[in-house]
């Protein structure tokens, strides 16, 4: 007798002798999950290529000895981090050295410690200092103090090949107090008394040093109170590549 055979149902597919059972797509989801592994490693290779040798050392030595500060990194106890520094080149060591010098000097005078400022960037040193640390009110005529911290610039002009320009700002308040007709006229004046102190007494080849008059163009902050303005009338000394002549000098 003939039967009639069962057809499989459309909505179930037949499972092929020989093949597991199929999972749907969840093997999308960890495919997506090593394809993704795979892109942080080689992510992590090239950065890794990128360190220089010294700093690839520095991380080594971290993660062998955690509570232990990298060797030839600076360390800052006050952020109570791990601070991982590459080595300085001859310049950044040069400027360091300066900036280290001035700070010195400046936190040995009371006085200089509350109206004087140092900063560095990757052109040179900048020594910024108020105007009455360097000349009395309304004039241009260097005082004592002023001719010791020029010294101290004569002295880094010998033993490093920089340059020197010389930025005077002042305010019309000053102005009124002395015989010059604008501020323009006193902070060029002061610049210009600072620069011929330094090339006459250190014996410094003129074509290193420059000097600028910016009257009250630049202010750091507004003049709104009495100490704003005094620590906008400043005189600031800028050392410098002697190569480099642009805005970042200029300013």
């Amino acid at each position: 007798m003939l039967t009639a055979q069962k057809k499989p149902s459309p909505s179930r597919p037949q499972k092929l002798p020989g093949f597991p059972q199929s999972h749907g797509s969840s093997w999308k989801v960890a495919y997506a999950d090593f394809v993704t592994a795979m892109m942080a490693f080689f992510l992590l290779m090239w950065i890794l290529n990128m360190v220089p040798p010294s700093v690839q050392k520095q991380l080594e030595q971290y993660f062998k000895e955690p509570d232990k500060p990298p060797q030839g990194a600076l360390f800052s106890p006050e952020k109570h981090e791990k601070q991982l520094t590459a080595p300085l080149n001859r310049d950044e060591a040069m400027r360091y050295a300066i900036a280290l010098r001035f700070k010195k000097i400046i936190t040995e005078d009371p006085f200089l410690k509350e109206s004087s400022g140092v900063s560095s960037d990757d052109v040179g040193v900048l020594l910024r200092v108020q105007n009455s640390a360097l000349f009395a009110p309304g004039s241009a005529v260097l005082t004592e103090e002023a001719k010791r911290i020029l010294a101290d610039a004569i002295d880094v002009l010998k033993t490093y090949n920089l340059a020197l320009i010389i930025r005077g700002h002042a305010d019309a308040t000053e102005t009124a107090k002395g015989g010059f007709a604008s501020d323009w006229e006193l902070s060029g004046a002061r610049s210009a008394a600072a620069a011929g102190y330094i090339i006459a007494a250190g014996g410094i080849d003129p074509g290193r040093i420059r000097a600028a008059a910016y009257g009250d163009s630049r202010p750091l902050v507004p003049p709104l109170t009495a100490a704003d303005a005094a620590r906008n009338r400043r005189v600031e000394f800028y050392f410098h590549r002697p190569d480099v002549v642009t805005n970042q000098v200029l300013y």
